[in-house]
C-alpha cells in the first residue's frame, strides 16, 4: 500500500493564486477589412447613400463644371425632390416597420384636392379647408393602420386596395377638374405658400424645401431620441419580441400609418405650391418615387434598420442623376435605366450588410 500524499499547505494555494495571470480569457477573431466595412455599414445605414451622393455630385461637377456645380443648380435639385422627400419620409416610417404603403401618392393628391375644392366649391375659409385636407390624409392612414394591425392583413394588399379606392374617389369627387393657378393666387394664395421662393445668394429655395428639411430633421430626432422611435425599430426588427418586451405593436402600427397619412397631406399642400394649381392628375408616381428614395437611401425593406436621413440622400441622388444627365443632353430613358440599376444594387448591398447581424 502506497504512503498517503502529504496535504499541500494552505499558504501554497494562496501563492499560486497570487502569482497566476489575472487576464480574462478571450476568444477574439480577427476581422478582415471587408468584414469591418460590412459592420460599419450595418451600424451606419445612411453611409452608402451619402457616399454615392457625394461621388455623383463630384462626377457631374467635373463633367459639367459651373453649369452643374453652382448654387442655383444645386438648389434646383432640392426644389425638384421636395415632394418626393416629404412623401418619402412617410414611406420611410412604414417600411421601417417591415411594411409598405402604396397609397401615399393617392392620399397626397386627394388631400390637395380636398383643400382646393373645400375652398372654392363650398366657400370654406382656406385655413379650415387645409385642416380638412390634413384630416382626410390622417383618416386614410388610420384606416390602413387598423386593417394592418387589427385585422392582420398584409400591408401590400391593404395599401394597394387603398391606392385604388383613393384614386377613384379623387377623380369621382373632383370630376377631374383642375383649379387654375391664377384663381388660387387671387382668392387663396396661402394654398401656394410652399411654392414661395427664398433667395440665399445664388441659391433659390422654396418653403417646400424648408418643410422637407425640417420634417426630416424632426423625424430623425424622434427616431433616435424618443421611446416611440425605439419602439418603431423594435417592431420592424421583430414584432413578437417587441410585444414580449411590452411594446403595444398594434397601437404602434396604427400610429405609424396615421402619421404617414398626415405627412402625405402636408405633401399635398406642398404639391399645390410646387405646380401652382390643384390637379387630380398630379403626383401619380409619388408612391414609386418615394419607394425608390427609401431603397436607394439604405432603409431595409425587411424593417428594423435604416434612417430617414438615408431616404433624403436617396431622393437627392435621383435628383442629381436627373439634372446631371439632362444637362449632358442624354435621353431621359438613361435616367430611368441608371436609377433602376441603383435600386437593384441598393437591395443587394442591403442583403450583404444584413449578414453582419447574423
Amino acid at each position: 500500500m502506497s504512503e498517503p500524499t502529504a496535504a499541500v499547505p494552505h499558504h501554497d494555494y494562496e501563492k499560486v493564486i497570487k502569482d497566476s495571470s489575472k487576464e480574462v480569457a478571450s476568444f477574439e477573431t480577427k476581422r478582415t477589412a471587408l468584414q469591418k466595412l460590412q459592420n460599419f455599414l450595418h451600424t451606419s445605414p445612411s453611409a452608402v447613400s451619402l457616399i454615392v451622393l457625394v461621388v455623383s455630385v463630384t462626377v457631374f461637377g467635373l463633367l459639367l463644371g459651373s453649369k452643374f456645380f453652382s448654387a442655383f443648380s444645386l438648389s434646383l435639385i432640392l426644389q425638384q425632390v421636395a415632394i418626393t422627400g416629404i412623401v418619402g419620409a412617410a414611406q420611410s416610417l412604414v417600411i421601417m416597420t417591415a411594411g409598405i404603403d402604396l397609397s401615399v401618392g393617392a392620399i397626397m393628391v386627394l388631400s390637395s384636392v380636398i383643400m382646393g375644392q373645400f375652398t372654392f366649391r363650398y366657400g370654406l375659409p382656406v385655413e379650415l379647408a387645409i385642416l380638412c385636407g390634413f384630416v382626410t390624409g390622417a383618416a386614410c392612414g388610420f384606416i390602413n393602420g387598423i386593417l394592418v394591425s387589427r385585422m392582420k392583413l398584409p400591408p401590400f394588399i391593404v395599401t394597394l386596395g387603398m391606392w385604388q379606392i383613393v384614386l377613384a374617389s379623387n377623380f369621382l369627387y373632383s370630376s377631374n377638374e383642375t383649379i387654375p393657378s391664377q384663381q388660387i393666387q387671387a382668392d387663396a394664395p396661402i394654398l401656394q405658400f410652399f411654392g414661395n421662393n427664398i433667395r440665399l445668394g445664388g441659391a433659390v429655395l422654396t418653403y417646400g424645401v424648408v418643410a422637407m428639411v425640417l420634417l426630416v430633421a424632426l423625424l430623425w430626432y424622434v427616431m433616435n431620441h424618443t421611446a416611440w422611435g425605439r419602439h418603431l425599430y423594435a417592431v420592424g426588427d421583430d414584432p413578437e419580441a417587441a410585444e414580449l418586451a411590452g411594446v403595444n405593436v398594434g397601437r404602434m402600427l396604427t400610429s405609424v400609418y396615421t402619421l404617414s397619412g398626415l405627412i402625405c397631406a402636408l405633401a399635398g399642400w406642398a404639391l399645390i405650391g410646387r405646380i401652382g394649381s390643384v390637379s387630380p392628375t398630379a403626383g401619380q408616381f409619388a408612391n414609386i418615387e418615394s419607394i425608390t428614395a427609401v431603397v436607394i437611401g439604405g432603409i431595409s425593406l425587411f424593417g428594423g434598420r435604416g434612417s430617414v436621413l438615408g431616404m433624403l440622400f436617396g431622393a437627392l441622388i435621383v435628383g442629381v442623376f436627373s439634372l446631371g444627365l439632362r444637362l449632358l443632353g442624354t435621353d431621359v430613358q438613361w435616367t430611368y435605366l441608371l436609377i433602376g440599376v441603383l435600386i437593384i444594387v441598393a437591395v443587394a448591398v442591403d442583403q450583404w450588410i444584413r449578414k453582419a447581424a447574423r
